[in-house]
């Protein structure tokens, strides 16, 4: 097996991109690249590129973290690229974490507008049939009392209806009552004019007999 060369990986002989001391020219600068960010989340299952796809120039001296210049050299080191490339995963983790939160956020927020949305127009409907009810209340309200004046009416008016015709009954029975005397009079005068009638019819005929008699014998 070929022995790899400096700058290369043992793997597939290919030249490494030089490391990256710092992450923060990954990290979303303003407001616009959090906003790309969201509409096009990272995937989990991209691959990321890590070939270099530039000719190769020779490496330039960079700064250390305290503000140093160190030299690049041309020797791979794993550990060393297997930090910056945790390093990276971790900034992809990162921004996936952040763009989650903010859609998270986005998705409460549109939650909660719908949800005030949607008790706005339910008190705005209970309003409605509250003021509709109310009217239709007063309504039949006044068709009650109407109604109830009326029966009020109707009842005064049947007992003053109820009060003549007890006087009238009162009227005819009285009336009966001195019809009843009046033939029970009539009666006794009737029998009394008969008695006397009879009286004078038979006085009438005595006297005649009487003369009859007289002449008769005289």
């Amino acid at each position: 097996m070929p022995k790899a060369k400096k700058g290369e990986c043992p793997s597939n002989n290919k030249r490494i991109i030089p490391a990256i001391e710092d992450y923060s020219v990954l990290q979303p600068q303003d407001q616009s690249d959090n906003s790309r960010s969201i509409d096009s989340p990272i995937r989990d299952d991209q691959d990321v590129d890590l070939t270099a796809t530039e000719p190769e120039q020779p490496l330039m001296n960079t700064k250390t973290a305290g503000g140093k210049k160190r030299v690049a050299d041309n020797d791979y080191d794993p550990a060393e690229f297997s930090h910056e490339m945790q390093k990276m995963l971790e900034g992809f983790k990162a921004d996936i974490s952040k763009t989650h939160l903010q859609k998270k956020k986005r998705l409460e927020q549109l939650t909660q507008a719908s949800l005030k949305n949607a008790n706005k127009k339910v008190d705005e409907i209970w309003k409605n049939q509250q003021i509709l009810r109310e009217r239709l209340q007063e309504e039949f309200s006044k068709q009650v009392f109407l109604v109830y004046q009326q029966w009020e009416s109707d009842i005064e008016k049947s007992k003053e209806q109820e009060e003549k015709l007890n006087g009238l009954d009162d009227l005819e029975r009285n009336r009966l009552n001195q019809q009843e005397l009046l033939q029970s009079e009539l009666k006794k005068e009737m029998q009394l004019l008969q008695k006397r009638i009879l009286m004078d019819t038979q006085q009438h005929e005595m006297a005649n007999v009487r003369k009859s008699l007289h002449s008769m014998l005289y």
